[in-house]
Protein backbone atom coordinates (compact mmCIF):
# COMPACT_ATOMS: atom_id res chain seq x y z
CA UNK A 1 0.00 0.00 0.00
CA UNK A 2 1.12 3.58 -0.58
CA UNK A 3 0.20 6.89 1.00
CA UNK A 4 -1.71 9.46 -1.03
CA UNK A 5 -2.49 13.11 -0.41
CA UNK A 6 -5.57 14.81 -1.71
CA UNK A 7 -4.96 16.19 -5.21
CA UNK A 8 -1.72 14.22 -5.54
CA UNK A 9 -1.10 13.00 -9.10
CA UNK A 10 -0.89 9.33 -10.02
CA UNK A 11 2.00 9.01 -12.49
CA UNK A 12 2.31 6.29 -15.12
CA UNK A 13 -1.28 5.15 -14.65
CA UNK A 14 -2.53 6.58 -17.90
CA UNK A 15 -1.47 5.66 -21.39
CA UNK A 16 -0.89 7.86 -24.39
CA UNK A 17 -3.87 10.23 -24.68
CA UNK A 18 -5.32 9.51 -21.22
CA UNK A 19 -5.80 12.17 -18.56
CA UNK A 20 -3.74 12.53 -15.40
CA UNK A 21 -5.35 11.08 -12.26
CA UNK A 22 -5.44 12.81 -8.87
CA UNK A 23 -6.72 11.45 -5.59
CA UNK A 24 -9.70 13.45 -4.28
CA UNK A 25 -8.88 12.50 -0.67
CA UNK A 26 -5.80 11.80 1.41
CA UNK A 27 -5.24 8.27 2.58
CA UNK A 28 -3.85 4.96 1.40
CA UNK A 29 -4.01 3.38 -2.03
CA UNK A 30 -5.54 0.06 -1.04
CA UNK A 31 -5.89 -1.52 -4.47
CA UNK A 32 -5.87 -1.04 -8.21
CA UNK A 33 -8.54 -3.42 -9.40
CA UNK A 34 -11.73 -3.72 -11.47
CA UNK A 35 -14.75 -2.10 -9.80
CA UNK A 36 -18.33 -1.52 -11.06
CA UNK A 37 -18.46 1.54 -13.32
CA UNK A 38 -21.46 3.84 -13.82
CA UNK A 39 -22.94 2.77 -17.12
CA UNK A 40 -26.04 0.79 -18.00
CA UNK A 41 -24.36 -2.61 -17.75
CA UNK A 42 -22.35 -1.80 -14.63
CA UNK A 43 -19.40 -3.79 -15.98
CA UNK A 44 -16.17 -3.42 -13.99
CA UNK A 45 -13.53 -0.87 -14.96
CA UNK A 46 -9.96 -0.66 -13.67
CA UNK A 47 -10.11 1.63 -10.63
CA UNK A 48 -7.81 3.02 -7.95
CA UNK A 49 -9.23 2.34 -4.49
CA UNK A 50 -8.17 4.89 -1.84
CA UNK A 51 -8.90 4.37 1.86
CA UNK A 52 -9.79 7.83 3.16
CA UNK A 53 -7.91 8.82 6.32
CA UNK A 54 -10.33 11.77 6.81
CA UNK A 55 -7.41 14.19 7.33
CA UNK A 56 -7.88 15.79 3.91
CA UNK A 57 -4.19 16.64 3.66
CA UNK A 58 -3.53 18.48 0.44
CA UNK A 59 -0.75 17.77 -2.02
CA UNK A 60 1.90 20.52 -2.01
CA UNK A 61 1.62 21.47 -5.66
CA UNK A 62 4.17 23.87 -7.19
CA UNK A 63 3.28 27.54 -6.92
CA UNK A 64 1.23 28.48 -10.00
CA UNK A 65 2.57 30.99 -12.50
CA UNK A 66 0.71 33.75 -14.28
CA UNK A 67 -0.68 31.99 -17.34
CA UNK A 68 0.44 34.74 -19.72
CA UNK A 69 4.07 34.10 -18.70
CA UNK A 70 3.89 30.66 -20.31
CA UNK A 71 3.96 29.84 -23.99
CA UNK A 72 0.76 28.30 -25.43
CA UNK A 73 2.54 24.94 -25.67
CA UNK A 74 3.68 25.08 -22.02
CA UNK A 75 0.21 26.14 -20.93
CA UNK A 76 -1.45 23.25 -22.75
CA UNK A 77 0.98 20.80 -21.16
CA UNK A 78 0.23 22.26 -17.73
CA UNK A 79 -3.51 21.92 -18.36
CA UNK A 80 -2.92 18.25 -19.10
CA UNK A 81 -1.13 17.80 -15.77
CA UNK A 82 -4.25 19.03 -13.98
CA UNK A 83 -6.27 16.04 -15.14
CA UNK A 84 -8.62 18.35 -17.03
CA UNK A 85 -11.13 16.66 -19.31
CA UNK A 86 -14.27 17.78 -21.10
CA UNK A 87 -17.03 18.04 -18.50
CA UNK A 88 -19.85 18.20 -21.02
CA UNK A 89 -20.03 14.41 -21.19
CA UNK A 90 -17.31 13.23 -23.57
CA UNK A 91 -14.50 13.55 -20.94
CA UNK A 92 -11.87 13.72 -23.71
CA UNK A 93 -8.50 15.00 -22.38
CA UNK A 94 -8.60 18.77 -22.82
CA UNK A 95 -4.88 19.21 -23.50
CA UNK A 96 -5.10 16.90 -26.51
CA UNK A 97 -8.17 18.71 -27.79
CA UNK A 98 -6.48 22.09 -27.44
CA UNK A 99 -3.37 20.83 -29.20
CA UNK A 100 -5.41 19.81 -32.24
CA UNK A 101 -7.38 23.06 -32.25
CA UNK A 102 -4.27 25.25 -31.93
CA UNK A 103 -3.07 24.06 -35.35
CA UNK A 104 -6.12 25.60 -37.05
CA UNK A 105 -5.81 29.07 -38.57
CA UNK A 106 -8.18 31.83 -37.52
CA UNK A 107 -9.35 29.81 -34.51
CA UNK A 108 -12.46 30.89 -32.59
CA UNK A 109 -13.26 29.67 -29.07
CA UNK A 110 -16.77 28.62 -28.01
CA UNK A 111 -17.68 27.85 -24.40
CA UNK A 112 -20.82 25.74 -24.18
CA UNK A 113 -23.15 26.64 -21.33
CA UNK A 114 -26.31 25.57 -23.15
CA UNK A 115 -27.38 22.48 -21.22
CA UNK A 116 -30.72 22.15 -22.97
CA UNK A 117 -31.46 18.60 -21.80
CA UNK A 118 -34.26 18.34 -19.21
CA UNK A 119 -33.39 17.98 -15.51
CA UNK A 120 -29.70 18.94 -15.76
CA UNK A 121 -28.82 22.25 -14.09
CA UNK A 122 -25.20 21.80 -12.96
CA UNK A 123 -23.80 24.19 -15.57
CA UNK A 124 -26.49 26.77 -14.82
CA UNK A 125 -25.58 26.66 -11.14
CA UNK A 126 -21.86 26.82 -11.96
CA UNK A 127 -22.35 29.95 -14.07
CA UNK A 128 -24.46 31.58 -11.37
CA UNK A 129 -22.06 30.86 -8.51
CA UNK A 130 -18.65 30.77 -10.24
CA UNK A 131 -18.98 33.02 -13.26
CA UNK A 132 -15.57 34.60 -12.58
CA UNK A 133 -13.95 31.16 -12.81
CA UNK A 134 -15.60 30.57 -16.19
CA UNK A 135 -14.38 33.92 -17.55
CA UNK A 136 -10.87 33.48 -16.15
CA UNK A 137 -10.79 30.04 -17.72
CA UNK A 138 -11.84 31.60 -21.02
CA UNK A 139 -8.86 33.98 -20.86
CA UNK A 140 -6.51 31.06 -20.18
CA UNK A 141 -7.96 29.13 -23.12
CA UNK A 142 -7.57 32.12 -25.43
CA UNK A 143 -3.87 32.19 -24.61
CA UNK A 144 -3.47 28.40 -24.80
CA UNK A 145 -5.03 28.21 -28.28
CA UNK A 146 -4.02 31.67 -29.61
CA UNK A 147 -7.68 32.16 -30.54
CA UNK A 148 -8.72 35.75 -31.10
CA UNK A 149 -12.30 35.63 -29.80
CA UNK A 150 -14.37 33.65 -27.31
CA UNK A 151 -18.16 33.29 -27.27
CA UNK A 152 -19.86 31.96 -24.14
CA UNK A 153 -23.19 30.51 -25.26
CA UNK A 154 -26.00 30.03 -22.74
CA UNK A 155 -29.72 29.38 -22.97
CA UNK A 156 -32.17 32.25 -23.04
CA UNK A 157 -34.05 30.88 -20.01
CA UNK A 158 -31.14 31.27 -17.56
CA UNK A 159 -31.33 34.97 -16.56
CA UNK A 160 -29.34 34.60 -13.33
CA UNK A 161 -26.45 32.91 -15.12
CA UNK A 162 -26.55 35.57 -17.85
CA UNK A 163 -26.39 38.36 -15.27
CA UNK A 164 -23.50 36.76 -13.39
CA UNK A 165 -21.51 36.14 -16.57
CA UNK A 166 -22.22 39.63 -17.86
CA UNK A 167 -20.79 41.12 -14.67
CA UNK A 168 -17.75 38.82 -14.74
CA UNK A 169 -17.00 39.67 -18.38
CA UNK A 170 -17.28 43.39 -17.67
CA UNK A 171 -14.97 43.10 -14.66
CA UNK A 172 -12.40 41.18 -16.73
CA UNK A 173 -12.08 44.11 -19.20
CA UNK A 174 -11.38 41.67 -22.04
CA UNK A 175 -13.10 42.63 -25.28
CA UNK A 176 -12.32 39.24 -26.80
CA UNK A 177 -14.98 37.54 -24.65
CA UNK A 178 -18.65 37.83 -25.59
CA UNK A 179 -21.88 36.42 -24.18
CA UNK A 180 -24.41 34.90 -26.57
CA UNK A 181 -27.87 33.67 -25.56
CA UNK A 182 -29.42 30.91 -27.66
CA UNK A 183 -32.89 29.41 -27.76
CA UNK A 184 -33.53 26.64 -25.25
CA UNK A 185 -34.42 24.00 -27.82
CA UNK A 186 -33.20 20.43 -27.44
CA UNK A 187 -30.53 19.47 -28.53
CA UNK A 188 -29.12 22.92 -29.29
CA UNK A 189 -26.48 22.27 -26.62
CA UNK A 190 -24.89 19.57 -28.76
CA UNK A 191 -21.42 20.61 -29.92
CA UNK A 192 -22.05 20.59 -33.67
CA UNK A 193 -25.56 21.98 -33.30
CA UNK A 194 -24.36 24.87 -31.12
CA UNK A 195 -21.59 25.73 -33.58
CA UNK A 196 -24.20 25.95 -36.33
CA UNK A 197 -26.47 28.16 -34.19
CA UNK A 198 -23.73 30.53 -32.98
CA UNK A 199 -21.47 30.79 -36.04
CA UNK A 200 -23.66 29.51 -38.88
CA UNK A 201 -20.97 26.96 -39.72
CA UNK A 202 -21.62 23.26 -40.27
CA UNK A 203 -19.03 20.78 -39.05
CA UNK A 204 -18.53 18.24 -41.87
CA UNK A 205 -19.68 14.66 -41.41
CA UNK A 206 -16.98 12.69 -39.66
CA UNK A 207 -15.15 15.93 -38.90
CA UNK A 208 -14.27 17.90 -35.79
CA UNK A 209 -14.87 21.54 -34.82
CA UNK A 210 -11.16 22.17 -35.41
CA UNK A 211 -11.79 21.39 -39.09
CA UNK A 212 -13.80 24.63 -39.28
CA UNK A 213 -11.36 26.55 -37.02
CA UNK A 214 -13.48 26.36 -33.87
CA UNK A 215 -12.62 24.96 -30.43
CA UNK A 216 -15.69 24.12 -28.35
CA UNK A 217 -15.42 23.37 -24.62
CA UNK A 218 -17.86 23.14 -21.75
CA UNK A 219 -18.09 26.03 -19.27
CA UNK A 220 -17.33 23.55 -16.49
CA UNK A 221 -14.08 22.67 -18.23
CA UNK A 222 -13.14 26.36 -18.37
CA UNK A 223 -13.83 26.76 -14.64
CA UNK A 224 -11.78 23.64 -13.86
CA UNK A 225 -8.87 25.07 -15.86
CA UNK A 226 -9.10 28.31 -13.87
CA UNK A 227 -9.03 26.41 -10.58
CA UNK A 228 -5.94 24.49 -11.68
CA UNK A 229 -3.87 27.25 -13.30
CA UNK A 230 -4.76 29.98 -10.79
CA UNK A 231 -5.15 28.01 -7.55
CA UNK A 232 -3.26 24.76 -8.15
CA UNK A 233 -6.46 22.74 -7.68
CA UNK A 234 -6.60 19.79 -10.13
CA UNK A 235 -9.84 18.27 -11.33
CA UNK A 236 -10.91 16.15 -8.36
CA UNK A 237 -14.51 17.31 -8.05
CA UNK A 238 -17.39 18.57 -10.14
CA UNK A 239 -20.96 19.83 -9.72
CA UNK A 240 -23.61 17.11 -10.03
CA UNK A 241 -27.37 17.62 -10.31
CA UNK A 242 -29.41 15.24 -8.11
CA UNK A 243 -33.04 15.33 -9.17
CA UNK A 244 -36.15 13.36 -10.03
CA UNK A 245 -39.39 12.44 -8.31
CA UNK A 246 -37.67 9.44 -6.72
CA UNK A 247 -35.39 11.44 -4.39
CA UNK A 248 -36.57 13.54 -1.46
CA UNK A 249 -34.50 16.69 -2.14
CA UNK A 250 -33.39 17.96 -5.55
CA UNK A 251 -30.00 19.65 -5.25
CA UNK A 252 -26.77 20.54 -7.02
CA UNK A 253 -23.79 19.19 -5.10
CA UNK A 254 -20.05 19.79 -5.45
CA UNK A 255 -18.98 16.15 -5.56
CA UNK A 256 -15.51 14.66 -5.24
CA UNK A 257 -14.66 12.15 -7.94
CA UNK A 258 -15.05 8.63 -6.59
CA UNK A 259 -17.84 9.41 -4.12
CA UNK A 260 -20.37 6.54 -4.10
CA UNK A 261 -23.60 7.46 -5.86
CA UNK A 262 -25.46 6.02 -2.89
CA UNK A 263 -23.85 8.70 -0.68
CA UNK A 264 -25.14 11.44 -2.96
CA UNK A 265 -28.67 10.07 -2.72
CA UNK A 266 -28.30 9.83 1.07
CA UNK A 267 -27.22 13.48 1.26
CA UNK A 268 -30.40 14.39 -0.62
CA UNK A 269 -32.67 12.66 1.88
CA UNK A 270 -32.74 9.23 0.30
CA UNK A 271 -35.16 7.67 -2.14
CA UNK A 272 -38.91 8.14 -2.05
CA UNK A 273 -41.38 5.29 -2.34
CA UNK A 274 -41.94 6.34 -5.96
CA UNK A 275 -38.35 5.59 -7.02
CA UNK A 276 -38.34 3.48 -10.18
CA UNK A 277 -35.03 3.88 -12.01
CA UNK A 278 -31.65 5.57 -11.48
CA UNK A 279 -30.31 7.40 -14.53
CA UNK A 280 -26.88 9.01 -14.95
CA UNK A 281 -27.13 11.94 -17.33
CA UNK A 282 -30.26 13.58 -18.66
CA UNK A 283 -33.62 12.06 -19.39
CA UNK A 284 -32.88 11.95 -23.13
CA UNK A 285 -29.22 10.93 -23.35
CA UNK A 286 -28.70 9.42 -19.92
CA UNK A 287 -28.13 5.76 -19.16
CA UNK A 288 -30.05 3.71 -16.62
CA UNK A 289 -27.83 2.23 -13.91
CA UNK A 290 -28.40 -1.20 -12.39
CA UNK A 291 -27.67 0.06 -8.85
CA UNK A 292 -26.08 2.96 -6.95
CA UNK A 293 -23.02 1.11 -5.58
CA UNK A 294 -20.83 2.90 -8.10
CA UNK A 295 -18.57 5.97 -7.94
CA UNK A 296 -19.18 9.41 -9.35
CA UNK A 297 -16.79 9.96 -12.25
CA UNK A 298 -15.75 13.04 -14.21
CA UNK A 299 -18.62 12.38 -16.65
CA UNK A 300 -21.26 12.33 -13.89
CA UNK A 301 -23.16 15.55 -14.49
CA UNK A 302 -26.59 14.44 -13.29
CA UNK A 303 -28.35 11.68 -11.37
CA UNK A 304 -32.07 11.27 -11.96
CA UNK A 305 -33.89 9.17 -9.39
CA UNK A 306 -36.83 8.69 -11.70
CA UNK A 307 -40.36 7.65 -10.86
CA UNK A 308 -43.05 6.66 -13.31
CA UNK A 309 -43.97 10.37 -13.52
CA UNK A 310 -40.51 11.21 -14.88
CA UNK A 311 -40.37 8.52 -17.54
CA UNK A 312 -42.19 8.33 -20.83
CA UNK A 313 -44.42 5.24 -20.68
CA UNK A 314 -43.09 2.56 -23.00
CA UNK A 315 -45.03 -0.34 -24.40
CA UNK A 316 -43.39 -3.37 -25.91
CA UNK A 317 -41.22 -2.87 -28.99
CA UNK A 318 -43.12 -3.23 -32.26
CA UNK A 319 -41.89 -3.52 -35.86
CA UNK A 320 -40.71 -0.41 -37.70
CA UNK A 321 -43.48 1.00 -39.91
CA UNK A 322 -41.11 3.32 -41.83
CA UNK A 323 -43.11 6.40 -40.85
CA UNK A 324 -40.03 8.63 -41.14
CA UNK A 325 -40.65 10.44 -37.83
CA UNK A 326 -37.14 9.61 -36.64
CA UNK A 327 -35.54 11.09 -39.75
CA UNK A 328 -37.51 14.33 -39.35
CA UNK A 329 -36.50 14.59 -35.69
CA UNK A 330 -32.79 13.80 -36.13
CA UNK A 331 -30.69 16.97 -35.59
CA UNK A 332 -27.70 15.31 -37.27
CA UNK A 333 -29.68 14.82 -40.51
CA UNK A 334 -29.29 11.03 -40.40
CA UNK A 335 -31.72 8.27 -41.35
CA UNK A 336 -32.27 6.40 -38.07
CA UNK A 337 -34.70 3.94 -39.61
CA UNK A 338 -32.00 2.78 -42.03
CA UNK A 339 -29.44 2.62 -39.25
CA UNK A 340 -31.94 0.49 -37.32
CA UNK A 341 -32.11 -2.12 -40.07
CA UNK A 342 -28.35 -2.20 -40.54
CA UNK A 343 -27.77 -2.41 -36.77
CA UNK A 344 -30.06 -5.42 -36.57
CA UNK A 345 -28.13 -7.03 -39.42
CA UNK A 346 -24.78 -5.95 -37.89
CA UNK A 347 -23.83 -4.55 -41.30
CA UNK A 348 -20.83 -2.42 -40.33
CA UNK A 349 -20.12 -1.24 -43.87
CA UNK A 350 -23.65 0.11 -44.27
CA UNK A 351 -23.59 1.65 -40.79
CA UNK A 352 -20.42 3.52 -41.74
CA UNK A 353 -21.93 4.66 -45.05
CA UNK A 354 -25.07 5.94 -43.32
CA UNK A 355 -23.08 7.88 -40.73
CA UNK A 356 -23.49 5.96 -37.48
CA UNK A 357 -20.46 7.75 -36.00
CA UNK A 358 -22.19 11.10 -36.60
CA UNK A 359 -25.05 10.07 -34.29
CA UNK A 360 -24.93 12.24 -31.16
CA UNK A 361 -27.20 9.84 -29.23
CA UNK A 362 -29.61 12.65 -28.36
CA UNK A 363 -32.59 10.30 -28.15
CA UNK A 364 -34.91 12.35 -30.38
CA UNK A 365 -35.53 9.34 -32.62
CA UNK A 366 -36.43 7.22 -29.59
CA UNK A 367 -38.83 9.87 -28.34
CA UNK A 368 -40.86 10.14 -31.55
CA UNK A 369 -40.84 6.46 -32.57
CA UNK A 370 -44.44 5.14 -32.50
CA UNK A 371 -43.12 1.57 -32.45
CA UNK A 372 -41.15 2.22 -29.23
CA UNK A 373 -37.94 0.88 -30.79
CA UNK A 374 -34.88 1.58 -28.57
CA UNK A 375 -32.94 3.09 -31.45
CA UNK A 376 -30.24 4.86 -29.44
CA UNK A 377 -29.55 1.69 -27.48
CA UNK A 378 -29.02 -0.17 -30.76
CA UNK A 379 -26.71 2.55 -32.06
CA UNK A 380 -24.67 2.61 -28.84
CA UNK A 381 -24.26 -1.15 -28.98
CA UNK A 382 -22.96 -1.04 -32.56
CA UNK A 383 -20.55 1.86 -32.23
CA UNK A 384 -17.75 -0.08 -30.48
CA UNK A 385 -17.72 -2.69 -33.26
CA UNK A 386 -17.60 0.03 -35.92
CA UNK A 387 -14.86 1.89 -34.05
CA UNK A 388 -12.84 -1.32 -33.89
CA UNK A 389 -13.29 -1.82 -37.63
CA UNK A 390 -12.24 1.76 -38.41
CA UNK A 391 -9.20 1.43 -36.13
CA UNK A 392 -8.16 -1.80 -37.85
CA UNK A 393 -8.52 -0.11 -41.24
CA UNK A 394 -6.43 2.85 -40.08
CA UNK A 395 -3.75 0.47 -38.82
CA UNK A 396 -3.74 -1.39 -42.13
CA UNK A 397 -3.60 1.87 -44.10
CA UNK A 398 -0.67 3.07 -42.01
CA UNK A 399 1.15 -0.24 -42.54
CA UNK A 400 0.54 -0.06 -46.29
CA UNK A 401 1.82 3.51 -46.41
CA UNK A 402 4.97 2.50 -44.53
CA UNK A 403 5.49 -0.47 -46.86
CA UNK A 404 5.05 1.65 -49.98
CA UNK A 405 7.41 4.30 -48.62
CA UNK A 406 10.00 1.65 -47.79
CA UNK A 407 9.68 0.08 -51.23
CA UNK A 408 10.07 3.46 -52.91
CA UNK A 409 13.11 4.23 -50.76
CA UNK A 410 14.77 0.91 -51.59
CA UNK A 411 14.03 1.38 -55.31
CA UNK A 412 15.58 4.84 -55.20
CA UNK A 413 18.68 3.53 -53.43
CA UNK A 414 19.02 0.71 -55.96
CA UNK A 415 18.63 3.11 -58.90
CA UNK A 416 21.26 5.41 -57.42
CA UNK A 417 23.60 2.46 -56.90
CA UNK A 418 23.16 1.29 -60.50
CA UNK A 419 23.71 4.80 -61.80
CA UNK A 420 26.91 5.08 -59.78
CA UNK A 421 28.26 1.77 -61.10
CA UNK A 422 27.35 2.45 -64.73
CA UNK A 423 28.09 6.10 -65.45
CA UNK A 424 26.90 7.32 -68.82
CA UNK A 425 29.74 7.70 -71.35
CA UNK A 426 30.26 11.07 -73.05
CA UNK A 427 28.44 11.43 -76.33
CA UNK A 428 26.05 8.55 -75.63
CA UNK A 429 23.03 10.79 -76.04
CA UNK A 430 24.14 11.83 -79.49
CA UNK A 431 24.31 8.23 -80.65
Amino acid sequence: MSESCADSPSHNLTARSGAWLHSPVSGTVAAIEPRPAPHRLGAPALSIVVTNDSRDERYAAPAPLAFDQLSPEELRELIGRGGIVGLGGAVFPTAAKLGSAARASGLRLLLNGAECEPYISCDDMLMRERARDVVFGARILLHATTAQTCVIAIEDDTPQAAAALGTAIADAHDDRIQLRRVASVYPAGGEKQLIDVVFGVEVPAGGLPADVSIACLNVGTAAAIANWIRDGQPLTSRIVTITGDGVREQRNLDVRIGTPLSALIYDCGGYTARMSRLIMGGSMMGQALPHDAMPAIKATNCLIAASALDLQPRTGEMPCIRCGNCAHACPAMLLPQQLHWYARARDLAALETYGLMDCIECGCCDYVCPSQIPLVEQFRDMKPALIEKLAARATADAARTRFEARTARLDRIENERVAALCPQTPGADEE
